[in-house]
């Protein structure tokens, strides 16, 4: 348990366990169940039932009344750190065997770590990848249902990567992940921030918060390591400021170490300049700018060679759900984002404005999840209705909340000169139906909020929700 902090200890230490566990019901017998006082629910309430379930030890940050003999307890200042020394310790510290690159920010997580995934792999090594959409150990994939798993699962398959000789691995580093301690004890080859905006304020409470939670992967690391940060945006500085690493800076529109120039923007593709060398992308927009310099940048400091860096560079596809689209046979272009911040939904929209022709209408469908932050519902519901021609507001993952509220919140955002320009349908199904009727050759519809997600959320249950297929489906049965 090195690394954590101990302040009592009942029983002996000298224990042989078979697994550990931090929920009750997967203990099992000789285990150690480490008790986390979680958001939802605490678990110090079930260490009598991990004990009946054949727990031999008990880690906690307070003792229960009663103690049970033969049971070792360890009392713990905090037992998120605790359980992440453990995981790491228990595992072998497998972040240390190979090179474990964190990406932080509010948006482009996915597609840079995604992307070095693909790159990596293009250029012949063995790489994992730590993502929303999935967990990848070289070849073999697992799924997944955080940002950043729990300290058990990342070292459990940091572990795999170890066993099956991965170099690299890229890992998208949430802030929910850092404030829990998930990733305690992993020893990073570098880090990458890409942005910072309106996000997850229902659990940070302010903006600051939230920024110094993403600012504490930077100033973890060791002097070793790198840090790269996009300095276009105004928290970029802020995360290099207090690190031990080697820094290094990326942007489009200041001065950085390394820089970009968008020189055509369309939608099979980007051409870009990338520290005066010339690279088409298939990747589209602005952001997308941003990720492809993050990425150049990685694979630079990871010793890569520059022209062959920019080879694969040019042949990356896009990551599922991310501006993801297709042209139907009527020639209307069908969007899905995983647009579900304001400044992501904004970034989309003017990408689409830059590729435009000037008669297209734009048909946005975009919803906000329930039990989420809801400051930035209004701020979404302004967006949309002021950057398209029509927006349709729905549900996106409602959660335990009314449907109906969460879209009442997001029309609070709209101006009056915009209100026509909305309809509210709370069946998201019948949203992209409706988007797909109003919309004539030659329209866009962007379709955004889940992206890559192929469900919907209602009540505590999960229905199969896909809105690349549906937009298709529909598109097709109205001869579109």
């Amino acid at each position: 348990m090195f690394g954590a902090s101990l302040t009592d200890v009942i029983g002996s230490t000298n224990v042989l366990v078979n697994n550990i566990c931090f929920d009750s019901r997967k203990v099992e017998m000789d285990d150690v169940f480490v008790a986390i006082k979680g958001t939802l629910t605490d678990g110090h309430l079930y260490i009598a039932k991990a004990i009946d379930l054949g727990a031999k030890a008990i880690v906690c940050e307070t003792l229960p009344e009663q103690i049970i003999d033969g049971v070792t307890y360890v009392e713990v200042k905090d037992g998120n750190t605790a359980l992440a020394m453990m995981a790491s310790n228990f595992y072998g510290n497998p972040s240390k065997n190979l090179k474990l690159v964190g990406v932080t920010g509010t948006n482009g997580k996915t597609t840079i770590s995604s992307l070095l995934y693909q790159l990596l792999k293009k250029a012949g090594y063995k790489v994992g990848l730590l993502s929303t959409i999935k967990i990848m150990v070289d070849e073999e994939v697992y799924a997944t249902s955080h940002t950043t798993p729990d300290a058990l699962t990342i070292n459990k398959h940091l572990y795999l990567m170890n066993e099956a000789g991965v170099e690299f691995c890229f890992m998208e580093v949430s802030s929910h992940g850092i404030h829990q301690k998930r990733t305690q004890g992993l020893v990073f080859e570098g880090a990458i921030f890409t942005n910072l905006s309106h996000d997850h304020l229902d659990y940070h409470k302010t903006f600051a918060e939230y920024r110094d939670t993403k600012k504490i992967l930077f100033d973890q690391l060791p002097k070793n390591a790198f840090a790269i940060s996009n300095i276009d945006d105004k928290n970029g500085a802020i995360m290099l400021q207090n690190t031990k690493a080697k820094k290094y800076t990326y942007a489009l529109r200041t001065y950085a170490d390394y820089r970009a120039q968008v020189l055509e923007s369309q939608f099979d593709g980007t051409l870009l300049k990338i520290n005066d060398h010339e690279l088409w992308s298939r990747l589209i927009g602005h952001f997308n700018a941003y990720n492809m310099l993050a990425i150049f940048a990685t694979a630079d400091l990871l010793g890569m060679e520059t022209l062959e860096t920019l080879r694969l560079l040019s042949e990356l596809e896009n990551v599922d759900g991310r501006f993801q689209y297709f042209i139907s046979s009527k020639k209307i272009t069908a969007i899905v984002d995983y647009a579900h911040t304001p400044d992501a939904l904004k970034n989309v929209l003017e990408t689409i404005s830059t590729l435009r022709t000037g008669n297209e209408n734009v048909i946005t469908v975009v919803g906000c999840g329930g039990d989420r932050d809801r400051s930035k519902r209004p701020v979404m519901g302004h967006i949309a209705s002021e950057m398209s021609n029509k927006a349709i507001f729905t549900s996106d993952n409602p959660r335990s909340e009314s449907p109906s509220a969460i879209i009442t919140e997001m029309e609070e955002g709209v101006e009056p000169q915009n209100v026509k320009k909305i309809l509210s349908i709370e069946n998201r199904e019948q949203a992209i139906k409706t988007a797909c009727q109003l919309a004539n050759a030659e329209d866009i519809i962007l379709i955004a909020g889940k992206g890559h997600e192929t469900y919907q959320e209602t009540n505590g249950k999960r229905i199969h929700f896909d809105d690349f297929e549906m937009v298709q489906d529909v598109l097709k049965s109205l001869g579109k």
